[in-house]
């Protein structure tokens, strides 16, 4: 049957679907409202990986698993598994002066990557990158005004200050480096400065990284970033900048939360579909418009509340393979607990045959959807993308949009999400979304603003790829040319 008649409304019962099929019925419009609305809400507090509140919504996230069925599939017959990050950052207590007078770390000076390092040295204003040939900066400070990058960012990327921002600190300090300069200060312009309560959020937040990778260090100049306010200090003569910056270090556990839906097939029952989001967004930021909590509606309580509903209808209708649903930590901080798990994975590796992941369900244009990891070089499944597409043509009829799929797409979209750790091992994988939009880590990803007849729709399609997936005689081939670009 053709679903797409009835995809913008709550569906009836009048009509239980077969054995055969997948019973999309059982996904319900009112049932994944509510727990969005629950899990975005300012309760939760924008479950920043590593804190109480990322721990609070897996918590509850494993009581709504438990509800509606599926069984405990994390460690030692838990729900969960938990994982360690390292955080490295600016300790608060650095300090750096102006002739004598303090910066306000934070608030006017921002250090933009975690060091340990002193140095008392007198500045060296340049007003281009083309005065080095006139100085000897060796054991200086050299100040200068943040230059634009070139090229600019993409128009209308997302982040688009923050990416200036990182381009250009990038760009003026890789000139700068080899110039054996005790620091390099940069003083922000006009598109730094429109932006920068969550540019330096950043900064002040400092590094993630999962337990026993090598630690980042920082052997070069440490680059300061200072407001506009602070340069004419600096071009004054006999100015000397000293600086005491100490770092912290932290260890946080993170959550994976994981269940399962036991197949129906004898033969087929031990491997596994696994179904894949995330749980945490960015806790507690800048404060936008008088609002501080960054709720990740979108990102990712919409992919969050539809794994339930698919966990909900596999119990209810089995498929021939199990359905293993894995909701990771600390994604936002860089794909860590997607990592975690394909390095020690609660089932054998080798039996989990495709991962379904999503990102951003529930926004944009209503018929409008993309499936990363459809075209080369992202393709790493044409069985797997080919059941994906016929799901949606027979039952949701969506208008895949494959340009962000594409290599020289800007955005690199395909590179931020869960699939990539399991496509970077070998397992086939697709990338379910609706795409970016301008409230994007920003605290206007409320929940107000999900398009809960897309959200079902979404969700349907997932739950439909997953469950053609589960009934095929043979499991989804990897291409053996499939080679990411990078």
């Amino acid at each position: 049957m053709a679903f797409a008649t009835a995809c913008t409304k709550t569906p009836s019962r009048s009509v239980t679907a077969t054995p055969t099929e997948p019973d999309l019925l059982a996904i319900q419009d009112d049932e994944l409202r509510e727990n969005l609305f629950t899990l975005s809400s300012d309760e939760m507090r924008g479950k920043r990986a590593g804190t109480v509140d990322e721990l609070r919504a897996a918590a509850w996230v494993a009581e709504k698993a438990r509800a509606a069925g599926l069984q405990p599939a994390g460690d030692d017959g838990t729900y969960f598994q938990f994982f360690p990050i390292n955080r490295t950052k600016v300790a608060d207590n650095s300090t750096i002066e102006i002739n004598g007078k303090s910066l306000a770390l934070w608030q006017n000076t921002w250090i933009t990557s975690p060091a340990e390092v002193a140095f008392d040295a007198p500045v060296v204003w340049l007003s281009s990158l083309a005065d080095t040939a006139k100085y000897n900066l060796s054991g200086k400070v050299v100040a200068m005004a943040l230059q634009a990058p070139s090229p600019l960012p993409a128009a209308g990327m997302s982040l688009w200050n923050y990416r200036y921002v990182a381009s250009a600190l990038r760009q003026q300090t890789n000139a700068l480096k080899n110039h054996k300069a005790a620091a390099i200060i940069l003083v922000t312009d006009a598109e730094a400065e429109s932006d920068f309560g969550f540019i330096g959020h950043v900064f002040e937040e400092g590094t993630y990284m999962l337990e026993g990778e090598p630690a980042r260090q920082n052997n070069s100049a440490p680059v300061v970033l200072v407001h506009s306010s602070v340069a004419p200090n600096l071009q004054q003569k006999n100015i000397k900048v000293k600086a005491a910056i100490k770092i912290d270090r932290y260890t946080y556990p993170s959550i994976n939360v994981v269940a399962k839906a036991p197949g129906s097939d004898q033969a087929l029952k031990d491997e596994h579909v696994l179904f894949s989001g995330h749980h945490d967004h960015d806790g507690i930021g800048a404060t936008v418009d008088g609002d501080s909590i960054y709720n990740g509606a979108d990102d990712n309580a919409s992919v969050t509340v539809a794994l339930l509903a698919i966990g909900k209808a596999w119990t209810q209708q089995p498929g021939k393979r199990s359905a293993l649903f894995v909701w990771h930590g600390a994604e936002e901080r860089g794909l860590l607990g997607s990592r975690w798990y394909v390095e020690h994975p609660t089932v054998p590796k080798e039996s989990i045959v495709a991962v379904l992941n999503a990102d951003m369900i529930g926004r944009n244009a209503p018929d409008s959807a993309a499936l990363l990891g459809s075209i080369p070089p992202h393709r790493n499944s044409t069985a797997l993308v080919d059941m994906a597409l016929n799901a949606n043509q027979q039952y949701t009829r969506f208008n895949i949009d494959t340009s962000w799929d594409e290599a020289s797409h800007p955005e690199g979209w395909y590179f931020r999400s869960d699939h990539l750790p399991y496509a970077r091992a070998g397992i086939p994988a697709v990338f379910f979304t609706t795409l970016l939009h301008p409230d994007y880590h920003t605290p206007r990803d409320e929940a107000e603003r999900i398009d809960i007849d897309k959200l079902a729709r979404m969700a349907r399609w997932m739950y439909a790829t997953g469950w053609a997936v589960s009934q095929a005689p043979q499991r989804p081939a990897t291409d053996p040319d499939a080679k990411l670009e990078r």
